[in-house]
């Protein structure tokens, strides 16, 4: 069981290493109207669900809806401009909460999770039982 959870955790660090380095890759090279503001958004979850499955090799079964709602938060926050009534000038944190509020980023987020529970339902399906 401790070698399976290894092997787990290791999983899970090199997706969620190659989706950031998918983020960035887009950030910096991809200037379009799709691809860089709703592929990147519809990502980004995923990326925050591999990060915490490093950490939580035994999922719990609520992740992807509560990396949905935090997801969410942060952007409704965006309504205000949270970051500026912070005072935030760092570039790489303006980006990380974003500046401007979408509807479609909720929409992005949401495909994004549907896309972790898929994920979570296949390795139940191939495993004959739920990563717990």
């Amino acid at each position: 069981m401790k070698q399976e959870m290894k092997r787990v955790r290791i999983f899970f660090l090199i997706l969620f290493l190659a989706l950031l380095a998918l983020e960035f890759f887009i950030g910096i090279f991809v200037h379009d109207r799709l691809i860089r503001p709703y592929g990147g958004d519809l990502i980004v979850v995923i990326v925050l669900y591999a990060l915490v499955r490093v950490f939580l090799p035994q999922k719990p079964r609520a992740l992807s809806v509560l990396i949905f709602l935090f997801a969410t938060i942060v952007e409704v926050t965006q309504i205000f401009p949270l970051v500026d009534l912070l005072g935030i000038k760092n570039h790489f944190l303006r980006v990380v909460m974003g500046t401007f509020f979408v509807w479609w980023d909720l929409l992005a987020y949401a495909l994004g999770s549907i896309v972790n529970v898929l994920f979570d339902i296949r390795l139940w399906e191939r495993n004959g039982k739920w990563t717990k």
